[in-house]
């Protein structure tokens, strides 16, 4: 049987040394995984590569600018 290796999470180069950050990391077969850096044992987000690129999308237009006042 096959093992599959475990994600190699990531945080964005803007967070520094900060403990206040989202760490994200590519899944075998596609798609993505986000989790909060300081419960790394805790719940985790998953993504299709589909309704990432389309959040990301959103990011990038400015969609979800309202929300960071």
């Amino acid at each position: 049987m096959d093992r599959i290796p475990p994600p190699a999470w990531r945080k964005s180069s803007r967070s520094a040394q900060q403990d206040n950050c989202v760490e994200a990391a590519d899944l075998p077969g596609g798609g993505c995984a986000i989790r909060d850096s300081k419960d790394p044992n805790g719940p985790v987000l998953r993504f299709t590569s589909s309704e990432w690129k389309t959040f990301i999308g959103g990011v990038k237009n400015g969609a979800f600018d309202d929300l960071s006042r």
